[in-house]
């Protein structure tokens, strides 16, 4: 698909739309099933290209995939050749590192490339190389391929402390721990809805796990794990993305399949922000109609703080509040690309160093051609066209497609007008 949108902003966004399933979880899904001789099935997949990446990785190892239906997948892993892995592949996609447990633990030893990913910031993988120390891996090499083995006396499971709050280090740990016979704990674990996702499906292969959703889990492995069949949790970034898409639009749209408890952090600032919330089950509906005013701060966190892939859509969304918001992101030096962009359009943005950029509201955006550096930044693009005055072209929406899925198509089913060229 790929190619740009062309936008014609300033039209208010109004309906419904459902939540897709969660990028950050099904990835690590697909990696468990690595897991197991047996056959797993996973449904409320979501229709992005990085998941087609993912599941060409395992088929490039002899695993087989089936499709039987629309946001459905069967993954069978009986036969399985780490040597094969496609390596170009693993390159392009940074969810990729979370293949090093399944595959370590089953199979003794394996060679990756190090994997790539957005333009965010550099993200090293020293919580990656800490947890499999001290499982007891053997560390070959650590730069350009990420080599390891197990040794002649196993790895051992015991305490693990991350040297950090890192969502796929600690997910990493769980894979890896979940093959270990005997008792895990792992330490500064992160807790995201994602990584609570993955102990769920575990827990249906036949691993007792203790702790989600908390920063100190107790894993008990297994020798062998079975097939499970499991729904992934709806995607609350992409939740948050029409939330925040339909109050700077000054529309009214009702999100099917959100959960709250997913973006209790989120939902209350954007109140604070002025934006009109009603909780109805898993249904939200969110109105832009009254006045928007400036939060003093906006402060990317840890889970169940404001995730750090939200900070630039909030930062346009403070294009159109009155007063001044400061975004702070400490998770990536490489967050804020797109502020010159929203200066290019007319904003009143200054980004201060690294970490930390100044928003001031109102100002009337206008639509030229500008480009998108990453999934959230490329979201927070689409919105900046969409509210608008003026044609929008937005360049790079391969980065988009990475996680959201149709998000043009949805769109237009708002009423925007959007269109792939």
């Amino acid at each position: 698909m790929a190619g740009r949108f062309v936008i014609n902003g300033g039209k208010p966004l109004y309906g419904t739309v459902g939540v897709a399933g969660a990028k950050n979880a099904v990835l690590k899904l697909i990696a468990a099933c690595l897991l197991t001789k047996e056959s797993c099935t996973l449904h409320n997949i979501p229709d992005i290209s990085d998941v087609s990446q993912m599941l060409a990785i395992l088929e490039s190892m002899g695993v087989r995939v089936e499709r039987p239906q629309k946001g459905t997948v069967s993954i069978a892993a009986d036969r399985v050749d780490p040597k094969n892995i496609a390596t170009s592949l693993v390159s392009k996609l940074r969810a990729s590192v979370v293949l090093l447990g399944p595959l370590l633990v089953r199979f003794g030893e394996i060679r990756l490339p190090y994997p790539g990913g957005d333009r965010i910031g550099a993200r090293p993988l020293d919580a990656h190389r800490s947890i499999f120390e001290q499982f007891g891996a053997e560390i070959i090499s650590w730069d350009t391929l990420l080599h390891l083995r197990i040794p002649r006396n196993g790895l051992r499971p015991g305490r693990i402390v991350l040297p950090e709050f890192s969502v796929t280090a600690t997910e990493n740990a769980m894979l890896t721990a979940s093959l270990l016979p005997g008792k895990t704990m792992l330490h500064i674990a992160a807790a995201e809805p994602h990584v609570q996702d993955l102990a769920a499906l575990l827990v249906r292969m036949g691993i007792n796990i203790q702790g989600a959703g908390t920063h100190d889990l107790i894993i008990f492995g297994e020798k062998t794990l079975s097939g499970a069949t499991h729904t992934t949790i709806p995607d609350p970034l992409d939740a948050a993305t029409f939330l925040i898409f339909g109050a700077a639009t000054r529309g009214e749209i009702e999100i099917c399949g959100a959960r709250e408890d997913h973006l209790l952090l989120v939902l209350e600032k954007l109140k604070e922000m002025g934006v009109g919330l009603k909780v109805d089950g898993s249904s939200i509906s969110v109105s832009g109609k009254g006045q928007l005013r400036a939060t003093r701060r906006i402060q990317a966190m840890p889970y169940p703080g404001i995730p750090s892939d939200l900070q630039a859509l909030f930062a346009v969304l403070a294009t159109q509040a009155e007063g001044e918001t400061q975004i702070h992101d400490p998770l990536f030096e490489g967050r804020f690309l797109y502020v010159n962009e929203l200066k290019r359009m007319g904003a009143a943005a200054e980004q201060h160093n690294s970490h930390e950029a100044l928003i001031r509201g109102v100002t009337k955006l206008s639509g030229m051609r500008i480009s998108s550096f990453d999934i959230r930044a490329g979201a927070a693009m689409v919105l900046a066209g969409l509210i608008a005055g003026g044609q929008t072209i937005i360049e790079g929406v391969e980065h988009i497609d990475r996680g959201y899925e149709d998000l043009d198509g949805r769109l237009r089913s708002l009423g925007a007008d959007i269109i792939r060229q």
